[in-house]
């Protein structure tokens, strides 16, 4: 049994305040039910052949539970847990120092694995079929191979952009798991059960109304309650109700509906500038003064998720609930393009 089973490498160690937050163990984690169910299965599966983890994918936008699974995997599992990311891994050399320090059954969790090099991915593929390492030493007439056997471990790879991962390396995870936007229900309860980690009193309907506005987010709605905490002890008795929590999130430009001020400036320029659309993300962008790449990761998946723009050909398009939001009439004659 591995003495420390939340060991991290090469990564900076993750806050005190994300740590207590995260849930150690399936039972403790909130939503993602059939992503959970499979992983569990699949923990369970590996205990009672003796044998490690399969190769494990998982995606979806930031912030929903990835790199926490991976500690959960590695709890359950009761190996190391060894963290880094794509961008991080930049020569042969930083990838065999990573893979040889691994034990049987370690779990490596690379982050944002969409961007590794192209070499280093070369490098992964037999690492991960056949747990060896053929690196390249020396240049020129010198260059010789040395093979390096390893242990059998668990890669879990984690990626907001999983059509950017080649074939070659997605086939090589056996299990490919997509985590999605959570319900208001189970982030009422991330929040709940977040708010008796970090001390302060909170009722049912403070849950709720954090929830409501944390964009689908587990690590949104941690991040409102801390605000929150701090706005119920310096402006109220310090416990959370509906109405402080209301308050709160007012003084940060977050309304009812989760968006900020941002998001509601596009929907702004969407509607009354380019008459509804369809116009270029580049457009748009320029047009709140925000950049394009930004606008695009950050803002609009939650837009689109909840019905106020759609993505066409053509370009971005205000649907009818956009229109609402901003107090303006659905123009008549656009009614037929979305029924």
């Amino acid at each position: 049994m591995a003495e420390n089973f939340y060991q991290a490498t090469v990564e900076a160690p993750k806050t005190a305040f994300d740590l207590s937050l995260r849930p150690p163990l399936f039972s403790e984690f909130q939503g993602q039910a059939r992503v959970r169910e499979r992983l569990e299965l699949m923990v369970e599966a590996a205990k009672k052949r003796g044998d490690v983890l399969e190769h494990i994918l998982l995606s979806g936008p930031p912030g929903l539970g990835k790199t926490t699974i991976a500690y959960i995997l590695a709890n359950s599992m009761e190996v190391n847990l060894k963290t880094t990311s794509g961008p991080m891994i930049e020569r042969a050399g930083d990838l065999a120092g990573i893979l040889t320090t691994l034990e049987r059954g370690d779990i490596l969790f690379i982050d944002e694995i969409h961007r590794l090099q192209a070499t280093i991915e070369e490098y992964l593929y037999p690492a991960m079929e056949d747990f060896r390492l053929d690196i390249i030493i020396d240049q020129g007439p010198n260059a010789r191979s040395v093979r390096i056997n390893l242990p059998k471990f668990t890669m879990i790879g984690a990626t907001t952009r999983s059509g950017l991962i080649s074939a070659p390396l997605r086939s090589r995870f056996g299990m490919h798991s997509r985590l999605d936007y959570y319900g208001l229900e189970d982030l009422s309860h991330i929040v709940e059960r977040s708010a008796g980690l970090i001390g302060i009193g909170i009722d049912q309907t403070g849950c709720d109304e954090i929830a409501s506005r944390a964009r689908g987010t587990p690590r949104v709605a941690n991040n409102l309650l801390r605000w929150v905490r701090d706005y119920a002890q310096v402006k109220s008795n310090g416990f959370i109700t509906q109405t402080i929590a209301d308050k709160a999130l007012e003084m940060l430009d977050i309304d009812r509906d989760g968006l900020d001020e941002m998001d509601k400036r596009l929907l702004e320029a969407l509607v009354v500038r380019f008459q509804g659309g369809p116009v270029g993300i580049s457009s748009l962008a320029v047009s709140v003064g925000e950049d394009s790449g930004t606008v695009e990761e950050v803002n609009e998946p939650y837009l689109i998720q909840e019905g106020f723009i759609k993505r066409t050909a053509q370009g971005r398009v205000a649907l009818p609930k956009a229109y609402e939001k901003m107090n303006l009439p659905f123009p008549p004659n656009r009614q037929g393009e979305f029924w």
